[in-house]
């Protein structure tokens, strides 16, 4: 199946909280890719509409339409980035420690996350019961997290971003899986690489524009029910 996007424009298909949107959200400001976005409503069920598995048959955000291409998969999204547009790199030098931030990436994009996403969690829930899913997501997310601060054992760990001195694949994953573990009560503070970690992304502009914060649907309303009064 072939989707006509436009050439010039870069476009983000996301849903304001998604993890994996999050990730790309950091990428291209990263980058200095500038986007445009289209919000995807997953609780609303917008994933499964037509129009939008015409966009992405799999039913799942994100999806980017860049360079008259139409890309899904978050990190195969920052993949295409690092090597379409390769200032700010999202991986380090040395094939060996660009498979360590691909392992890191890895590690929460495909070992934590899904076991987190509404679809898992929403089948929890009808099988146990509400406690169930937040003690089964919980219990992920401390896991994953743990693993995580291990793995930052490595040489290329300084203590500012997941390898070296400027932020990557790994970071970008880190950081909204951070944002997870924080609305759902797991706390990371006695995880000391992790929050170095985080204090030091904290303190760029890509991932604060990238936060969900920043695309809450309630405080858009809000503004715009301000702006009108």
């Amino acid at each position: 199946m072939t989707v006509q996007v436009p050439v010039t424009d870069v476009v983000l298909y996301d849903y304001w909280r998604s993890s994996a949107s999050y990730r790309v959200r950091i990428a291209l400001g990263l980058k200095g890719v500038p986007f445009a976005r289209v919000p995807v409503d997953l609780v609303a069920g917008a994933q499964r509409a037509p129009a939008h598995l015409r966009i992405n048959p799999q039913g799942l955000v994100p999806a980017l339409a860049i360079d008259g291409h139409l890309l899904t998969q978050s990190l195969a999204i920052l993949e295409y980035l690092e090597e379409t547009r390769p200032a700010a790199p999202l991986l380090p030098e040395g094939e060996e420690a660009r498979a360590h931030v691909r392992a890191l990436a890895l590690a929460l994009a495909c070992e934590v996350h899904p076991v987190s996403n509404l679809g898992v969690l929403a089948r929890v829930e009808r099988l146990a019961g509400p406690e169930a899913r937040a003690s089964w997501n919980r219990d992920n997310i401390e896991a994953g997290l743990a693993a995580f601060e291990r793995m930052l054992d490595h040489p290329g760990f300084t203590g500012q971003f997941c390898a070296g001195d400027t932020p990557g694949m790994a970071d970008c994953t880190l950081i909204p899986q951070l944002y997870n573990a924080t609305r759902w009560g797991v706390g990371f503070d006695h995880l000391a690489r992790i929050s170095a970690v985080a204090r030091s992304c904290a303190a760029l502009p890509a991932f604060a524009a990238a936060h969900p914060d920043q695309f809450d649907p309630s405080r858009e309303a809000k503004a715009i029910q301000g702006e009108t009064r």
